[in-house]
C-alpha cells in the first residue's frame, strides 16, 4: 500500500495536486465553519455560482479566467452581503438572481469567443491535476490571507458567530467583519474551484465543518478539525480517482458526504446511549 502510494505521488502533477489540496482544505476549513456558523450557505453559493461571470469575461477579454473570478466574486460577496444586512427576505431573491447573472454572462461570453473551450469545464467541474505553480501560488496566497484575518479578528469573528446582537451592544465593527468574512468566502470559492468546480465548491466549504461541527462546539476547534477532515478528503479523493479514472471533484464531495451521514448516524447513536 504505502509503495503504491509513492508511486502515485512519483508524479510531479500529483504532488502538484496534493499540494494544492493541502492550501484549499486549510482555506476551506476555517471559512467553511464561518460559512456553516452563521448559515449563510445560500449566499456563499450564490458568490460562488456569480464567479462564474468573470470567468467568460475574462476569457472574453484574452485575460487570466482566475483574475475575472475573483474581481466577479469579490464584487457579488459585497453586494450580496449589504443587501442580506439590510433585509434578509428580499436578499433572497437578491441572491437568486446574481446566481443566475453571474452563470448567465459566463456562458454568453464563452460563446461569444471563437476557438476551443473545453478547458473552461474545469471551471465548473474542477481539474485538480491540470493546477500551475501559479495556480498554487495564489492558493497559497490566499489561505495565507485568510489564515491571517481570522487570527487578527478571531474575537469579533467568535462574537458575531454565536451573538450578532451582543456583538453589536459591545461595539463590535459588525457590518465591516461580515463583508469581510464574505469577501474571504469570495476568495476561497475562486482557489477552491480548481479543485471540485465552481457547482460543487459549496458542499467542500459546508460539508468538514457541518461533520466538525456534530462532535465539536468551540469555533478553533472546528476550524481545525474542518482543515483536517477536509485534508483527509481530497488526498483519498485524489488517489481514488487516479486508480478508478474518475474525476476528482465528485469523488472528494461523496466521500465528504459519506462521512457526514455517518457522524450523524453516530450522533443519533450516542444520543440514545446517554438517554
Amino acid at each position: 500500500m504505502i509503495e503504491q502510494l509513492s508511486t502515485i505521488f512519483s508524479y510531479e502533477f500529483m504532488r502538484n495536486a496534493l499540494l494544492a489540496s493541502m492550501w484549499i482544505s486549510l482555506a476551506c476549513g476555517i471559512v467553511g465553519t464561518l460559512v456553516v456558523l452563521n448559515r449563510i450557505v445560500s449566499l456563499s453559493g450564490g458568490i460562488a455560482h456569480a464567479a462564474y461571470g468573470g470567468v467568460g469575461l475574462a476569457y472574453y477579454l484574452g485575460q487570466d479566467p482566475m483574475l475575472g473570478a475573483l474581481l466577479f466574486s469579490t464584487v457579488s460577496a459585497l453586494v450580496m452581503g449589504t443587501a442580506h444586512r439590510k433585509s434578509k427576505t428580499g436578499a433572497d431573491t437578491l441572491i437568486g438572481v446574481m446566481w443566475s447573472i453571474g452563470m448567465a454572462v459566463g456562458i454568453i461570453f464563452i460563446s461569444l469567443t471563437p476557438g476551443y473551450k473545453a478547458n473552461l469545464m474545469s471551471y465548473l467541474f474542477g481539474s485538480i491535476l491540470a493546477v500551475s505553480s501559479n495556480d498554487l501560488k495564489l492558493m497559497a496566497l490566499i489561505a495565507f490571507v485568510v489564515l491571517a484575518f481570522v487570527i487578527l479578528s478571531y474575537r469579533s469573528l467568535l462574537a458575531i458567530s454565536y451573538d450578532e446582537t451582543f456583538s453589536t451592544v459591545r461595539n463590535v465593527q459588525v457590518n465591516l467583519i461580515y463583508l469581510s468574512m464574505l469577501v474571504l468566502i469570495g476568495l476561497t470559492v475562486v482557489v477552491s474551484m480548481r479543485m471540485v468546480g465552481l457547482i460543487l465548491v459549496i458542499a467542500l466549504l459546508s460539508i468538514p465543518p457541518a461533520v466538525a461541527r456534530v462532535f465539536l462546539k468551540d469555533m478553533r476547534g472546528i476550524m481545525l478539525l474542518s482543515f483536517i477532515l477536509s485534508a483527509i478528503f481530497c488526498a483519498l479523493g485524489l488517489v481514488i480517482s487516479f486508480l478508478t479514472n474518475i474525476q476528482t471533484g465528485p469523488v472528494i464531495i461523496l466521500l465528504a458526504s459519506t462521512a457526514y451521514l455517518i457522524s450523524l448516524l453516530v450522533r443519533q447513536l450516542l444520543t440514545a446511549k446517554r438517554q
